[in-house]
């Protein structure tokens, strides 16, 4: 059964805004018990389950915060979609192993997104613009 190009964005928005919440019990119920998530060049490479995505989110929360995503632009097709987004907030910690120092950041990303039949995400992939992340947290004095 594919699902309509709405329930892909309704489970995508919802999966943004529990990001934005850094809610990590309600990211995960919007992931398949088995999920595959990869941030493409994370040093610890893909993850798998929901025991590794949550020790994946509660790291992340804690670099990043104050999270908005804003769609740019989707791709659809059989229960996946592509999503360029931009993602802003605030970098307390230690992003992608730069220092943040709680300085503003913005960049984009490309999420691959992956659907099960029932309409939970099966495989995230994501990309982002790891060279924007850079010139915005350069090393202070």
């Amino acid at each position: 059964m594919s699902l309509t190009h709405e329930q892909m964005d309704r489970k995508i928005d919802e999966h943004f805004a529990y990001e934005g919440s850094d809610d990590v019990a309600g990211v995960l119920a919007t992931l398949a018990p088995d999920v595959t998530h990869d941030v493409i060049g994370y040093p610890s490479g893909p993850s798998h389950g929901h025991a590794a995505a949550r020790k994946f989110y509660e790291g992340l929360f804690a670099d990043l915060a104050e999270s908005k995503v804003a769609p740019i632009r989707r791709l659809y097709g059989e229960n996946f979609l592509v999503d360029e987004s931009l993602w802003e907030g605030t970098a307390p910690g230690r992003p992608f192993g730069l220092e943040g120092r709680g300085r503003p950041l913005s960049f984009r990303l490309l999420h691959v997104v992956n659907y099960t039949a029932d309409g939970l995400i099966q495989q995230e992939q994501v990309w982002l613009d790891l060279a924007a992340i850079q010139r915005q947290l350069p090393p202070l004095p």
